[in-house]
């Protein structure tokens, strides 16, 4: 197993803002105000920028207040209709997406909502993807499936913790991954009822029922470490044996030479070429 980093949902950093006052709103057809309301209405390939990330929509809405200065803030931005979500680092893909700022809440919906990064990194869940910007949380849930080049997760729900970094990034600290736990790697499939994932150590855990199958190769316990630098993984059992089938490369490969068809020369062969 290789590195992985599977960074998926640092998209976000568009909304790692307190205040939206400086977002703007644009459309091809028409952009409304509702005064008494407070809404502001976009229509047709609506687009909403701030800096250097955008969000764009066939249809959007933002409710707004005023400040003590005057000064135009958002409380909520709805988009619906292929949206696209770009930020430098990854593009986000659904057919709507909430964003409550009073309540520091992003949901991304689709069939599936799904999330590239930059570094081939994707993430689709069929619910939805959850992102709480003060928490610096992401919560993935519905056949939930997270890949890089080389490994893919499958899972029922996966929650995502961030931090910064020296440079001030936000960058995956550790994922929880619950129900019909599925990991695929080059060297190996692994099941369990959940998990845990920690890129800076490269590390997988995996809980509850776990079943190692590495080229037929069948370990079953109740805890399992992956170590994907090094592809080593060991099982550890707390409350039952550790149980494994393991095939004999030797016998497989004899088994494999009967079956195969003799190339020894028949009887005959040598009177036919004596005949010539």
């Amino acid at each position: 197993m290789k590195k992985s980093t599977l960074s998926l949902i640092i998209f976000l950093s568009f909304y790692n803002v307190s205040h939206a006052e400086n977002i703007n709103i644009y459309a091809d057809n028409k952009v409304e105000v509702h005064q008494n309301e407070q809404k502001i209405v976009a229509i047709g390939n609506a687009v909403a920028n701030k800096q250097d990330n955008t969000i764009y929509a066939d249809e959007m809405s933002a409710y707004y207040t005023k400040n003590s200065a005057g000064k135009t803030e958002f409380k909520t931005l709805h988009a619906k209709g292929n949206v696209r979500a770009i930020s430098p680092t990854s593009k986000a893909y659904g057919n709507t997406m909430d964003y409550d700022l009073e309540k520091e809440e992003i949901i991304l919906i689709g069939k599936p909502a799904k999330i590239e990064t930059n570094k081939g990194e994707i993430i689709t869940a069929e619910d939805k993807i959850i992102y709480y910007p003060n928490q610096q949380k992401a919560i993935a849930t519905g056949n939930v499936v997270a890949k890089d080049k080389e490994n893919t997760i499958y899972s029922d729900k996966m929650i995502s913790y961030f931090e910064k970094n020296a440079n001030g990034d936000l960058e995956m600290k550790h994922v929880d991954i619950y129900d019909n736990v599925k990991i695929v790697t080059p060297q190996a499939t692994a099941t369990s009822l959940k998990g845990n994932y920690m890129p800076n150590q490269s590390l997988v855990h995996l809980y509850d029922d776990v079943v190692i199958n590495q080229d037929g190769n069948i370990l079953k316990g109740d805890y399992a470490e992956t170590n994907l630098k090094t592809g080593i993984s060991r099982m550890i059992s707390k409350q039952k044996r550790v149980s494994g089938v393991f095939k004999e490369k030797e016998k497989e490969k004899e088994k494999e030479k009967e079956k195969a068809p003799s190339k020894e020369k028949s009887p005959n062969s040598g009177l036919k070429e004596n005949a010539k």
